[in-house]
């Protein structure tokens, strides 16, 4: 079992065809993975399929198509973390020691969080998967596992 903790630029690519897009979709069925994803990233997600379509990149019939996969998705395949005043504590706190936008340092304090409760019930230490390299190079900065999905076309 080895657990994978995306944040929105990841998962998105799992629904909207970008590079990546594959070896996302490859991680998500994979039936011994685990994706973790923190609740307020599908709302990111959203805004994201939502600015293609703004932007004419999708048609409306391929957008509600997509968050209704992604709602289908968060229910069914997905271990959804909530964000607690603790990690937003340990957000702040991360953003003083790297380089990071608000909810960046929130997905790195709910992978945090979440990989010290992997490793104290002695389990493997999960990967992170980003797209953004401040968070990777945060991550990275934490000791956490890390993949970028556009380094596999």
């Amino acid at each position: 079992m080895t657990t994978y903790y995306l944040d929105s630029s990841a998962l998105v690519k799992r629904y909207a065809v970008e590079i990546g897009t594959a070896w996302v979709r490859m991680l998500c069925e994979q039936a011994d993975n685990v994706i973790a994803v923190a609740l307020f990233g599908l709302a990111e997600v959203a805004a994201a399929v939502n600015g293609k379509l703004r932007g004419k990149a999708i048609d409306s019939a391929t957008s509600d198509a997509i968050l209704n996969d992604l709602k289908a998705d968060a229910v069914a395949q997905y271990s959804l973390l909530d964000v607690d005043q603790f990690v937003v504590d340990e957000a702040m706190d991360l953003t003083s020691r790297h380089r990071l936008r608000g909810y960046d340092a929130i997905h790195l304090a709910s992978a945090l969080r979440l990989n010290r409760a992997l490793t104290e019930l002695q389990l493997p230490p999960l990967i992170l998967v980003s797209a953004d390299g401040d968070l990777l190079k945060a991550a990275q900065g934490e000791h956490l596992a890390i993949e970028n999905p556009n380094e596999h076309p």
